[in-house]
């Protein structure tokens, strides 16, 4: 595999541990980062190892949103041929908007990964906004360092699971310097007394960054004034460093800190082993918040118990492994600072060394060639290739069903799936649901409430039975055999491309029923207006009532959108996996029979949700005004079909117009108002 990285942070020797993580696996990775970058208040030149492929790049600008690259190395490097092409650049900064330009004039056709830290769901002006949206609609593959930046990318517009890695640590220079043995408890915080056993007492805070105010130096100064045992030792450098020592001496604590200046990196190590707790009391504002805390995991690494605010991410990476506090609460700080140091500082190390491991860069390497391969179709990293076509008798199957009462229709689907692993996740929460589960073997999970399909669908997933299976899905209403499911996996196994297929489908009469379709779309919307549907052109997608899902594609795009209640959330997923390179068919050699609307008994209600459903999708994928453009071909189609058509066709077709000019989705919120939001 070959891999080309763009960084301009790489710059860093230390942040190229990602790289050299990657290659030492196996990956042949080429680098290009910036020639100089500002960093920690200094301008750091890129200085590369001898082993290293690192080809530095000049930049115009020095923001990391605002800058762009010399073209003429991305020119010449896009020129070749890559597996992968990882921007280690936000989704809305120009220089991605310049390196996808290149890549597209350069008719680069390897997938793109991005990178993101945004935790803030920012809206950002003219062009930026755009930039975003285009790049996270192109991209294969999102790396986050965060849990809230990965679900904003996905909210705007990246098609399939966003992953969360963390940013890396070399483990072999932050290492523990302090030994493992429990630290004898200092009194209780608040306690003024100024004897000799004060010096005794003394704790040794540490505070490491930007000297910014929404780094929180306030609040850590306004807990040492509740505590004079804490004394404070500040690394860094920034806007707040000449005011600092007016600032302390006017607290009052110049006796109690010690201002260091930035530090050089091969100082770092020994600051950290300087002081018994370091303290990250991040106060966020409408613009910022902590994005990862880099600084928790260095000190965790070197053994010193960490207290940080909840600010951000703070809570993901310092959580379960230090002590957390609410943001600006100083005395919480003041306690959880003097409780870290003494009667918890020997558990806090031992978790500490634990979290810092799962940052380890090899750890690092490991999940960026997960999801390389990821975005190239390739399974597992640790998996043997299958040969295309080959019969897999060790890759299993999974059986999801979403269950809405009718407990007989759903004891037919169940019967035919014995010897499978099976789960039923049952909307309406009935004892004869969990009765007839019991009776035939099959796990039950009531998840409490009527969240629609998707959310269904998705609660089983949140708790596999057979992790890595690839999953059938399966209507209560629909029946299919045991030999017609063999028929669909292999179906699905002999293409590797393939993300979803879905059985033939007849009704209880034996008529056929249409299963492969075209995704909907405003052009769709008006070639069906003006009834020229036959000239539709495109990829295709299958309907969800019996759908079995790859589990390789299920790990890259994710589970279903649970904004859609009912019908459309497989379109939805079949059109995000198109999207990142993955294709659905219709197995004919496999049968389902499916009764068709066989938990629900309005028509109205049923129309009124499926209207919705298709609202949503074309507002998701087309955009407000995607969405206005089908909603009056739709209106206007319908308008004229309620003319030419006599009877019962006029009056549907009348119907349907009236529920275009209401909108959809407000004709369905009518329902859940009126309801528990079930479909019956």
């Amino acid at each position: 595999m070959r891999a080309l990285r763009v960084s301009h942070s790489a710059v860093v020797d230390e942040w190229r541990g990602r790289e050299r993580a990657v290659a030492s696996l196996g990956v042949e990775v080429a680098l290009l980062s910036a020639r100089a970058w500002p960093e920690g208040g200094a301008l750091v030149a890129l200085r590369p190892r001898p082993s290293e492929r690192v080809e530095g790049v000049a930049t115009i600008g020095r923001h990391p949103a605002l800058f762009l690259y010399d073209p003429r190395p991305l020119w010449r490097r896009l020129g070749e041929h890559w597996d992968v092409i990882d921007v280690h650049e936000e989704p809305f900064s120009l220089a991605t908007a310049e390196l996808l330009l290149l890549r597209g004039l350069r008719r680069n056709q390897a997938p793109v990964v991005l990178y993101t830290a945004q935790n803030l769901a920012k809206r950002y002006p003219i062009p930026f906004g755009w930039l975003e949206r285009h790049a996270l609609r192109t991209a294969s593959g999102v790396s986050a360092c965060n849990t809230d930046a990965a679900r904003i990318a996905e909210a705007k517009g990246f098609a399939g699971r966003a992953r969360v890695i963390p940013l890396g640590i070399d483990l072999e220079r932050f290492s523990d310097g302090h030994a493992d043995v429990a630290t004898d408890a200092p009194a209780a915080a608040g306690d003024a007394a100024t004897d000799a056993s004060d010096a005794a007492a003394r704790i040794v805070v540490g505070f490491a960054g930007r000297l910014v105010p929404e780094k929180g130096l306030g609040v850590l100064f306004d807990a040492m004034a509740r505590d004079r045992r804490l004394h404070v030792r500040i690394a860094g450098g920034g806007p707040m460093a000449a005011d600092l020592p007016d600032i302390v001496a006017r607290r009052g604590l110049a006796d109690r800190v010690e201002v260091l200046g930035a530090l050089a990196p091969e100082d770092v190590v020994a600051f950290y082993r300087s002081i018994d707790v370091l303290a990250v009391p991040s106060l966020p504002t409408p613009t910022w918040t902590e994005q990862f805390g880099r600084v928790a995991i260095e000190a965790m690494a070197c053994g010193v118990p960490v207290v940080s605010s909840d600010a951000g991410a703070l809570p993901d990476v310092v959580g379960g492994a230090g002590i957390v506090v609410p943001i600006g609460d100083a005395d919480a700080l003041a306690a959880a600072l003097v409780d870290a140091a003494g009667p918890r500082a020997g558990e806090l190390r031992s978790l500490g060394r634990e979290r810092a491991a799962s940052c380890d860069w090899n750890e690092v390497g490991r999940a960026y060639l997960d999801l390389y391969r990821s975005v190239l179709h390739d399974g597992d990293a640790t998996a043997p290739v299958r040969s295309p076509g080959a019969a897999d008798h060790d890759r299993e199957i999974e059986v999801v069903v979403v269950a809405y009462g009718a407990p007989e229709l759903l004891r037919r689907a169940l019967e035919p799936l014995a010897g499978l692993p099976v789960t039923v996740v049952d909307n309406s929460s009935l004892p004869e649901i969990a009765a007839l589960c019991d009776e035939l073997g099959v796990r039950y999970l009531d998840p409490g409430r009527n969240g629609g399909f998707a959310a269904g669908v998705n609660v089983a997933l949140a708790d596999r039975l057979r992790p890595g299976a690839d999953v059938l899905l399966v209507n209560p209403d629909a029946v299919i055999s045991r030999a017609d499911i063999d028929a669909l996996h292999a179906a699905l196994l002999a293409a590797p491309d393939l993300a979803s297929v879905g059985p033939a489908q007849v009704d209880e009469q034996g008529e056929p029923a249409r299963v492969e379709w075209r995704y909907p779309s405003p052009t769709a919307a008006w070639l069906e207006a003006l009834g020229l549907a036959g000239l539709r052109r495109g990829p295709t997608f299958v309907i969800g009532s019996v759908l079995m899902l790859r589990a390789e594609a299920l790990d890259q795009v994710g589970g279903l959108d649970e904004g859609f209640f009912l019908y459309a959330e497989e379109t939805d997923w079949a059109y995000r996996a198109h999207r990142l390179g993955w294709r659905h068919a219709e197995v004919p050699a496999a049968r389902a029979v499916h009764t068709g609307a066989g938990t629900s008994s309005d028509p109205s209600r049923r129309e009124a949700h499926f209207h919705a459903s298709l609202e949503r999708y074309l507002r998701k994928h087309h955009g407000t005004v995607g969405w206005q453009t089908a909603r009056t071909a739709q209106w206007i189609g319908s308008m004229a079909r309620s003319i030419a058509l006599p009877g019962e066709r006029g009056r549907a077709a009348r119907k349907r117009a009236a529920l275009y000019r209401l909108g959809p989705a407000r004709v369905e919120a009518r329902y859940l108002e009126s309801s528990d939001g079930s479909v019956a």
